[in-house]
């Protein structure tokens, strides 16, 4: 949900994705007392890990969700100082942006892919695409770019959310990039679920030329 549909009054109305706050929204999200007995992310998991996207730069990983999926080789980075400094005490190499630039990770075609996930959604359009675009130096070529944004109902369950991406924005987003849209699908359940389900996501993929 945008934060033009929050009241004033909302505590979570000024929200941001650089506050701790939101680390520690993520963190007890992660933590829910269901989510300890049940393997909640084994298929999101399974769906990363079945795309061998090899040695993978993770745009906006927060507190390492999905760099625990991608296991070795997987390198983040994140805006917010508060999730990557949860994500470097879980043992994940992950930095802020001005950290990453100075590091030895950031190199011409150093990665076979690029993930950003859950991120395009809480910017612009044309955010994404510079984002997107800032990184894909690093990506060889013939190496992919894979997008997941949440469908109606994860999408109204975030105050920080801003704009909806669906199938069609995902791929001007990608393409602007330098990506040719390859594949794109919704999982885990049709298209259909993704107004009820809140875990409902698209997934877009680009290869690079």
């Amino acid at each position: 949900m945008s934060e033009s549909r929050r009241s004033a009054s909302d505590p979570l109305a000024e929200e941001s994705t650089l506050d701790v706050r939101y680390t520690e929204r993520l963190l007890a999200e992660s933590s829910r007392g269901w989510k300890r007995h049940v393997d909640v992310q084994a298929p999101y998991r399974w769906n990363l890990r079945r795309l061998k996207l090899g040695a993978t730069l993770d745009v906006g990983c927060g507190i390492g969700r999905n760099l625990l999926h991608l296991g070795a080789g997987a390198v983040g980075v994140d805006h917010n100082r508060h999730s990557v400094a949860v994500a470097v005490a879980r043992g994940l190499t992950v930095f802020t942006p001005d950290e990453f630039a100075k590091s030895p990770y950031s190199r011409e075609r150093g990665f076979d892919s690029i993930l950003l996930a859950h991120v395009a959604e809480h910017m612009k359009l044309d955010e994404a695409v510079s984002l997107l675009a800032s990184y894909a130096r690093l990506v060889r070529a013939g190496g992919r770019a894979v997008l997941i944004c949440p469908q109606e109902a994860g999408f109204g369950s975030d105050p920080t959310h801003i704009e909806f991406m669906d199938f069609g924005k995902l791929r001007r987003i990608l393409e602007s990039a330098g990506f040719s849209p390859a594949r794109e699908y919704s999982f885990p359940l049709p298209r259909l679920a993704g107004r009820i389900f809140l875990y409902n996501e698209f997934v877009s993929i680009g290869v690079r030329g």
